[in-house]
């Protein structure tokens, strides 16, 4: 179904929008394979400078990237976007756990912190995530201190908490 998604984009002369950047930037990161990362690479090349700000659209480009082992070019993407919310950092954070880079999320939380944006479920769970990859103690009592009760008492949470330790 997505290489029959990009075989569309690929057959059809349209302007991409914010939305269809973002299908294409999903269909590639599910498929990740030689003729996705050309084909999502391009597409993020081409895309205007506007969509970069529209959370959603960067953060399927992130997550593609990041997918396709590009940390680099996941973080230049996240560093062009003006105003981040939980859901980009939260992207970031999952690539790097994906690409063994866990250590790098705990940076990432502080930066949130700072700028005072308020992880929200998924994000806190992508922290204990990088916790559990860490194996770093210290890093994993400082994050689960911090976890709102409300956030504590989802039974997902509470389930990447038990995984954790």
């Amino acid at each position: 179904m997505f290489e029959k998604a990009l075989d569309l984009f690929e057959q059809i002369d349209i302007e991409l929008d914010d939305v269809t950047h973002t299908i294409a930037f999903n269909a590639c990161a599910k498929l990740c394979n030689d003729r996705a990362m050309k084909i999502g690479k391009e597409l993020l090349a081409k895309m205007p400078e506007n969509y970069r700000n529209h959370n959603i659209t960067s953060t399927s480009a992130i997550d593609m990237l990041m997918k396709f082992g590009d940390v680099e070019s996941a973080e230049r993407v996240f560093r062009s976007i003006k105003a981040k919310g939980a859901d980009i950092y939260g992207a970031l954070m999952n690539g790097y756990n994906l690409n063994g880079e866990s250590w790098k999320c705990f940076k990432i939380f502080e930066e949130m912190k700072e700028k005072d944006i308020i992880p929200d479920e998924i994000t806190w769970n992508i922290l204990i995530g990088a916790c559990s990859k860490s194996g770093i103690l210290h890093h994993c009592e400082y994050i689960v201190n911090q976890i709102p009760l409300n956030i504590q008492n989802k039974i997902r949470t509470q389930n990447a908490l038990i995984d954790m330790w």
